[in-house]
C-alpha cells in the first residue's frame, strides 16, 4: 500500500508550508512526485526528531535502508517513495546518504567546523536537490552540483532559523570554529558575551547560504520550463526566511522565523517578475564553482567522479 497523492500533498500541506505554496506552480505530475518525495522525507526526519527512544529509532532507520535495498516495505510513504524510485530509476546513493544524515541527528550533536557543517547539509538536503532533479527528469548530470547547492542554501537557512529549537535537543549546528565554546544548554538564555557570538555565528551562516542560493539559481535553465517558476519560488521563499533571522537581529534562539503569507506572495512575484525578466533573454550555461564542493568530494553528484 502506497501514499495516494491527495495523501502526500496534505503532509505537504501540513508539514511544509514554503514547498506547499510554491508546488502549485509545478504542474500536477511534477507536484505529485515531489509531495511524495516530501511525505518519505518528513517521515525519515520524524524517525530521528520524534523519538523518546534514540536506539529504537536507531533500529528503525537501519530497517529503513533495508527496505530500500530490498524494495520492498510495509509503510506507506516508503512504500510510495520505492515505487518513486523505480519509477525513475533514482540511485540509492543520495537517499541512503539522507538517512545517514539523519542518523546522525540521533546522539547529542556539535559541528567543529565549515566544512563538516556543509558535508552535513549535504546529506540532509544537498541529496533531496539530487533527487529533485530526477523527479523533474532533468538527467542532465552538469546539473547535479548546481541542485546539491539548492538543497544546502535551505538548508542553512533551517540552521539559522532554528537555533534554539536544535539546542532543545542537544544539538549545535552553528560550528564551534564559529561559534566558541557555547554548549547547547548555555543557547536558550545566553550570557551577553554568548548571544553576541551567536549572533555573529548566524549570520555567517546565513552568509554561507548566499553563495549557495546564488549557485542554486545559476542552474535554473537546465529545469524544464513547466517547472521553473516553482523551483524559483520556493527557492526565493525559502531564502526570505533568512531575512527574517536577519531582521530580528539573528536572535534565532528566542524566536522562529515565519515568512507570513503577505510577504510569501510579494516575495513570489517579486521572483518570478526577475525570472520572466530572466527567460527572455538568452541563458548561458555557467559553470559550476567547484569550490563550493571542495568539501563534499566523496559524495554522490557532487562532482562527475562521484556518482557511483
Amino acid at each position: 500500500m502506497t501514499l495516494s497523492p491527495d495523501e502526500a500533498i496534505a503532509v505537504l500541506k501540513s508539514n511544509g508550508r514554503s514547498f506547499h505554496f510554491a508546488s502549485r506552480l509545478l504542474g500536477q505530475t511534477y507536484r505529485n512526485r515531489a509531495a511524495r518525495l516530501y511525505a518519505f522525507c518528513r517521515y525519515v526526519d520524524d524517525l530521528a526528531d520524534e523519538t523518546s527512544n534514540p536506539s529504537n529509532a536507531a533500529q528503525e532507520l537501519l530497517a529503513l535502508k533495508a527496505s530500500l535495498q530490498t524494495g520492498q516495505s510495509s509503510e506507506p510513504c516508503v512504500a510510495s517513495m520505492i515505487e518513486l524510485m523505480q519509477e525513475l530509476s533514482m540511485p540509492k546513493g543520495p537517499v541512503l546518504s539522507l538517512i545517514s544524515g539523519v542518523q546522525s541527528d540521533l546522539k547529542p550533536r556539535r559541528i567543529e567546523d565549515q566544512a563538516e557543517l556543509l558535508k552535513y547539509a549535504y546529506q540532509v538536503a544537498g541529496t533531496v536537490g539530487l533527487m529533485m532533479c530526477l523527479i523533474l527528469d532533468v538527467r542532465d548530470r552538469q546539473a547535479w552540483p548546481f541542485a546539491i547547492d539548492l538543497g544546502i542554501a535551505m538548508q542553512l537557512t533551517n540552521i539559522a532559523r532554528d537555533v534554539g529549537e536544535d539546542a532543545q535537543k542537544g544539538r549545535v549546528y552553528l560550528p564551534a570554529t564559529w561559534l566558541g565554546d557555547v554548549a547547547a544548554a548555555q543557547i536558550l538564555k545566553p550570557a551577553a558575551d554568548h548571544a553576541t557570538r551567536l549572533r555573529t555565528a548566524t549570520e555567517h551562516t546565513l552568509s554561507l547560504a548566499q553563495d549557495y542560493y546564488q549557485s542554486g539559481m545559476a542552474g535554473i535553465h537546465y529545469l524544464p520550463t513547466s517547472a521553473r517558476c516553482g523551483i524559483v519560488v520556493a527557492a526565493m521563499v525559502y531564502r526570505e526566511i533568512g531575512q527574517i533571522v536577519a531582521e530580528g537581529d539573528h536572535r534565532s534562539w528566542a524566536n522562529r522565523a515565519i515568512v507570513p503569507y503577505s510577504r510569501k506572495l510579494a516575495t513570489a512575484a517579486k521572483a518570478l517578475t526577475r525570472y520572466a525578466l530572466q527567460s527572455t533573454s538568452r541563458q548561458k550555461h555557467v559553470p559550476h564553482d567547484a569550490h563550493l564542493h571542495q568539501h563534499l568530494q566523496d559524495c554522490f553528484g557532487a562532482n562527475n567522479a562521484a556518482t557511483t
